[in-house]
């Protein structure tokens, strides 16, 4: 055994940038996937600031049709694929072997394989706007035969997402893996912190939809290269197939994006009410139940595409029963707060922040969920309005919350909390200045996707055009914050939080069996 042990495990460590490119440590590729996402974060957030400059007022300002759609492409593939998932991804590389008891992650080189292969995806990605016919134009959805008219960047595109869908799969797998597997004795499942169920569950999503997504689009690619029909109505295929397997992929994906922000809400919440999690199991049964019927609602993203009645009924009722486990969730939040002895720190607001406004976009999605008045929505700004709603201040104030909450834990220093207060203050200001306006004109029937509009929407896009450069502004002061902290400062104590005994980082809810005059019971 020694002999093993010696063998894989060598007494010289790299150091410098080989550290960083052989690192198997689940900590260092969390940070990895932290860093990662950041810079995607501002490339992505740049190409959202193109799309709003030109939409600051009505004509053609800035840049072509063709590019004005390049960027609203790109802008949420880079933002789903390389800014959310390896964001949450990078969070539970550092957190799950912390919270469950484990060394490392259970499959320390695939961890390090999964990581690398992001960038290299991301550059083919990137790449394509350099190449002849432009960046894909066709959405993030890429609905043939629109998607299809992209030029010399299609197989770009494709082997990018296939590469993506490669990475998460594995990412995914050694999650299961180190929860299923790694866990200290006594770490029932039913004891486990919140964010780790939250991530198991993501976790099946993935291995369950990537598979889809890359079917999809690989159906794409020979159609376009190797003379298929599968989506060309011509040769006797089906457009809206192609809508029924991306969206049975792009459903769950939305789920994907959200389930870990509950898991980071639920850690926070009850340190700062200092209270445990109300409904411990009642939250672990509503993030099941929300992974389950997120399957079987894909197609009220394709109510105007002529389906039956009966298909209409069935999707529109399924979609409005995840409100129920949703609803759950955020009353159980609420009630943790309920009498808590609550301060309000940066990870507090963030969190609170999130309640708030994911619920604004869980509304939005109730109405959308509504057959008849869909018809009326579908494909206006209201529809971009509902999920910026669950994606920016739902996903993005997660992921925020979560660097704020776990900083003193990852690097010994405490960050400098007004600055902290400042970010986040002007965050919630700039984000609602950005896209409450769009559920107006959503309403008023502006269509999305389009760079010139009609001029009586000018106004609230000009508001919202400066929302979105307030927002943009504001996280340099969250970069600022993260390299401050990482450099230096106050140190942490193992009490971060005044009063919170602790329970930040290590107890989930409810708490463990802890008296230590009789062994805990090991089922």
């Amino acid at each position: 055994m020694s002999s093993v042990v010696k063998d894989t495990h060598h007494d010289e460590h790299p150091s410098g940038i080989m550290r960083w490119i052989t690192t198997t440590n689940h900590k260092d590729i969390g940070t990895l996937y932290l860093w990662f996402a950041m810079i995607m974060f501002f490339i992505g957030g740049l190409m959202a600031l193109v799309i709003r400059s030109e939409l600051f007022q009505p004509g053609l300002q800035f840049v072509d049709p063709q590019f004005f759609n390049s960027m609203t492409t790109m802008h949420a593939l880079v933002m789903i694929f390389g800014v959310v998932m390896p964001a949450f991804t990078g969070l539970a590389n550092w957190m799950i072997p912390i919270m469950v008891g484990g060394p490392d992650m259970a499959l320390p080189r695939m961890n390090n394989w999964s990581f690398w292969i992001m960038p290299f995806a991301f550059s083919m990605l990137l790449s394509t706007l350099w190449m002849d016919g432009g960046a894909p134009a066709g959405g993030w959805t890429l609905y043939p035969p629109l998607s299809l008219q992209t030029g010399d960047a299609f197989p770009f595109l494709i082997f990018a997402i296939h590469f993506m869908g490669l990475s998460s799969i594995m990412g995914a797998i050694n999650i299961v893996a180190t929860i299923l597997n790694m866990r200290a004795p006594g770490m029932t499942l039913m004891k486990m912190p919140l964010f780790v169920w939250t991530w198991l569950i993501t976790a099946f999503l993935l291995i369950a939809v990537m598979p889809v997504l890359a079917g999809g689009v690989t159906m794409l690619l020979t159609d376009k290269y190797f003379g298929t029909s599968f989506f060309n109505a011509a040769g006797g295929g089906d457009p809206v197939m192609f809508q029924h397997i991306f969206w049975f992929f792009g459903h769950p994906e939305v789920y994907i994006l959200i389930l870990p922000s509950f898991g980071v809400v639920s850690a926070i919440i009850p340190t700062f009410a200092r209270k445990p999690l109300f409904g411990y199991a009642s939250m672990v049964y509503a993030t099941a139940s929300i992974a389950f019927l997120s399957f079987i609602v894909w197609a009220h993203h394709m109510f105007t595409v002529g389906m039956p009645l009966a298909g209409e009924v069935f999707f529109m009722f399924a979609t409005m029963l995840i409100a129920v486990p949703t609803g759950v969730k955020v009353f159980n939040w609420v009630t943790t707060m309920w009498k808590g002895a609550m301060t309000f720190e940066t990870p507090m607001l963030f969190a609170i922040g999130f309640i708030v406004m994911f619920t604004i976009g869980g509304f939005s999605g109730l109405m959308l969920a509504i057959t008849p008045a869909d018809f009326q929505y579908h494909d206006t700004y209201f529809v971009v309005a509902h999920f910026h709603y669950v994606l920016v201040p739902g996903s993005i104030f997660a992921i925020m919350a979560a660097c704020y909450f776990w900083l003193p834990k990852w690097t010994g220093n405490m960050y400098p909390e007004t600055l902290g207060k400042v970010h986040f203050w002007l965050s919630t200001f700039f984000v609602n200045l950005t896209f409450f306006p769009m559920h107006f004109v959503g309403l008023a029937g502006m269509p999305r996707r389009i760079p010139d509009y009609s001029l009586q929407f000018a106004d609230y896009n000009m508001i919202a055009s400066i929302g979105a450069f307030g927002f943009g502004f504001a996280q340099i002061i969250f970069l600022y914050i993260i390299i401050k902290t990482i450099k230096g400062g106050s140190k942490a104590t193992d009490q971060v939080w005044e009063g919170a005994e602790g329970l930040e980082w290590t107890l989930p809810s409810p708490p463990p069996y802890h008296s230590f005059s009789t062994p805990p019971v090991i089922k």
